[in-house]
């Protein structure tokens, strides 16, 4: 049995729920910092959003259909086992 090699997109997609989480949360550490001058409660703030918006996107993710190319991909998996 042959695995199939990911494609670009498959591989690089983590890597674009990590960076945008990222940068949601920098945004919200900056904002909280330059309201507060707490270093100590942006970090919180930061690490709070990271996770929040993370999982947020992860069960997204999870539940989007998946579109054609993908269900058959899907289909070619399930018959081989």
């Amino acid at each position: 049995m042959t695995m199939a090699i990911p494609s670009r997109k498959d591989r690089i997609r983590p890597v674009e729920l990590l960076s945008l989480s990222g940068g949601l949360a920098l945004f919200s550490g900056l904002i909280v910092l330059m309201a507060t001058r707490d270093i100590v409660l942006s970090l919180i703030s930061l690490a709070l959003v990271f996770i929040v918006v993370l999982v947020v996107l992860a069960m997204l993710t999870l539940a989007a259909r998946p579109t054609g190319d993908e269900q058959l991909d899907i289909d070619e998996q399930n018959s081989t086992h």
